[in-house]
């Protein structure tokens, strides 16, 4: 009976992960798929054109992530928190983009939220609470150490992908007509500008930070996989029920 229960288990656990991957993905692809599409066409008196394929770009990836989130919702199934607010902050930061239709802020956006869960993982550890093993502790059952070890390197590989956001807007989105300041913070000057020996704003190529979307999915997975052996390696056995008598 109870190998029948682990195995019941094991089954929705992969289940629930390959679902979660979907969700994540599928949004993504969309995104990238609507843009590489609308970006080629003019339609409507240029109402679906190079210039407006990243709002309705954005339009589809909001739409089908708060529709996945909805749908686990309804299911009650589990929700983190910091899936939660993280989808808030890309929605209220593509809405704001979409309704302004002012691309700058649907560039800083992945930077924000990658953030956002840099600081969900460093503050509650300084505090001695590991969010990263509230997270998985129903899909791994590991020491403490390994549990800070992964929360640690998550989160730094969060504020690396901020950057690496932050690099590929600034380098490849043409330059702005005035200087970005967003809520009294400049956050890049107006046209061509240098910084720490790299030069930013002179390309307009919209198109390869749009598409590097995928690839930044493939680096998540990529780093997700790194991590693996060291899991494995500190993974515990399950404690084996006693039987009733």
């Amino acid at each position: 009976m109870n190998d029948t229960v682990k195995q019941d288990s094991a089954v929705a656990t992969a289940a629930g992960k390959a679902n979660q991957l979907w969700a994540d993905f599928v949004p993504v692809i969309a995104f990238v798929l609507v843009y590489n599409v609308f970006r080629r066409v003019d339609l409507f008196d240029g109402l679906i054109n190079k210039d407006t394929a990243i709002f309705w770009a954005t339009g589809v990836l909001l739409a089908l992530m708060l529709g996945f989130l909805a749908n686990q919702l309804i299911r009650r199934e589990p929700v983190s928190q910091m899936m939660l607010f993280s989808s808030s902050i890309v929605a209220g930061f593509g809405l704001i983009g979409i309704l302004l239709q002012e691309k700058a802020f649907i560039y800083v956006k992945p930077t924000i939220q990658q953030l956002f869960m840099a600081v969900m993982i460093f503050v509650p550890l300084m505090f001695g609470r590991n969010i990263w093993k509230s997270l998985f502790s129903k899909v791994f059952d590991l020491p403490d150490f390994a549990w800070r070890t992964l929360a640690i390197r998550w989160g730094f590989f969060f504020i690396a992908m901020a950057l690496w956001n932050e690099y590929l807007w600034r380098t490849f989105a043409p330059g702005f007509e005035s200087p970005l300041v967003m809520a009294g913070i400049p956050v890049a000057p107006a046209g061509i500008y240098e910084f720490l020996g790299l030069t930013f704003g002179a390309k307009d190529a919209e198109d390869v930070w749009a598409n590097w979307k995928l690839g930044n999915m493939v680096i998540v997975l990529a780093f997700g996989a790194l991590n693996t052996p060291y899991t494995l390696k500190h993974l515990r056995e399950p404690e084996v029920e006693q039987a009733a008598a």
